[in-house]
């Protein structure tokens, strides 16, 4: 039996980047980008006026104010997207939009709030700066910077930087296709629930399904493997198809658990099967002709949470990301808890802010037949394997499993 961490760093030791492929520019958001991209013009490509008003020269505005405006010659309108096709001279002046180029001879913006249009003159009832009002060409990317790097994650962002310079389309790593397999002669299918006396619905296919997918990955449901050699061969041989392979079951050690069996003999090597963890100790994992496979425990809280701490890193690994995993915070715990010396424990629990700090709970019974301790859990409470007891007030680790402590009711700074 192996530690989490060595169980994890022999996972990520095998575990490589996939290729790049080419997608459309919204397909690649959340993706991690495989290649380097720089800018081929400057953005913005000229001077723009920042405001709506009037383009014109700063030396012509000197001394106005609203008693006693200065007037100039409107000689053009420039609306967003026009070329202008006059220059402003001594006394005189260009109607703009925002984002309008600013024409030759013009060195000011006076905003449309400080001015009143007379016909074709405009009164002018402040004095401007120079390069008041005007973005200047460059100002957020010059040409052949580099706006979006390898390794990069996609965010919306950074798709509208690849579409101000003009990429419609841009490698990103692959995502990987996950192989689910659920093994055990109980499990049926959701629409086979009450047909068969003594079976249960093989929830894990997806549970994983789901954590697969919401890791950014692409699932492949292979089906429920029976207790035999015979099936869970060919499922596994239909599984290798796909960049990783999960089975859930049947690496315990009874009768019927045959998983880790079958692992080393279809063509396969196994590396470990068992970890020092709870929930999760039966825990195998290996290769089947060179792609990684996890044999997680059937319980459905002990094989989601296998996941989170060692499939979820991989794939996200696989996908070319840097940040492999969940948050971790610190709590204040809201119970005495007591364990076992020589495990590390994950316990589902509840965490909220409140105070000006995080406090946690767990979520009541922690079997790890308990799907619910799941469904209410937004964090895992971590202790280590040393620790035999946590008391009411103890600040404890908590890993944070799902987005619930990033959206609030309101935003805090309508509070001040």
């Amino acid at each position: 039996m192996i530690s989490v961490a060595q169980a994890l760093e022999q996972i990520l030791a095998t575990i490589t980047p996939l290729g790049p492929e080419r997608v459309s520019l919204l397909d690649a958001l959340g993706r991690v980008a495989a290649e380097d991209i720089h800018a081929r013009r400057a953005i913005p490509p000229r001077d723009n006026s920042a405001m709506d008003g009037y383009a014109l020269r700063w030396q012509d505005t000197q001394g106005a104010t609203p008693e006693s405006p200065v007037v100039l010659d409107v000689v053009e309108d420039i609306p967003a997207g026009k070329v202008p096709e006059k220059t402003v001279v001594a006394g005189t002046a260009a109607r703009i939009m925002t984002g309008a180029p600013i024409p030759d001879g013009a060195d000011a913006v006076m905003k449309m709030e400080e001015t009143a249009k007379d016909g074709q003159k405009v009164r002018i009832f402040a004095a401007a700066a120079a390069g008041m009002d005007i973005r200047r060409a460059g100002e957020d990317v010059q040409p052949g910077e580099r706006v979006v790097g390898k390794g990069e994650v996609l965010t919306p962002s950074r798709i509208g930087m690849l579409a101000s310079v003009g990429r419609a389309f841009v490698e990103v790593h692959q995502r990987p296709v996950v192989a689910v397999l659920a093994t055990g002669d109980e499990l049926v299918e959701i629409d086979e629930a009450f047909l068969a006396e003594g079976k249960i619905v093989s929830s894990n296919s997806y549970s994983l399904a789901a954590q697969v997918l919401d890791c950014g990955a692409s699932p492949l449901q292979i089906g429920i493997a029976r207790d035999t050699r015979e099936d869970l061969i060919a499922k596994f041989k239909a599984a290798r198809r796909a960049d990783i392979i999960l089975s859930s079951g049947g690496v315990s050690v009874g009768d019927y658990d045959l998983v880790k069996d079958i692992m080393k003999e279809v063509g396969n090597r196994m590396q470990f099967w068992r970890v020092a963890m709870r929930p999760g100790k039966p825990l195998a994992f290996g290769a089947l002709e060179g792609v990684p496979l996890f044999g997680l425990p059937g319980n459905p809280v002990s094989s989601m949470v296998s996941f989170e701490q060692f499939v979820r890193p991989a794939l996200l690994k696989m996908m070319g990301h840097r940040n492999l995993f969940r948050r971790i915070i610190r709590a204040r715990l809201g119970e005495d808890i007591r364990k076992n010396a020589g495990a590390r424990n994950f316990l589902r629990a509840r965490v909220e802010f409140r105070d000006g700090r995080y406090h946690v709970v767990t979520t009541g019974e922690q079997g790890s037949g308990i799907l619910k301790s799941m469904v209410l859990a937004n964090g895992l409470i971590v202790l280590p394997e040393a620790v035999t007891h946590a008391r009411t007030g103890d600040e404890v680790m908590v890993q944070l499993i799902d987005g619930s402590l990033e959206r609030m009711e309101s935003p805090e700074y309508l509070k001040d």
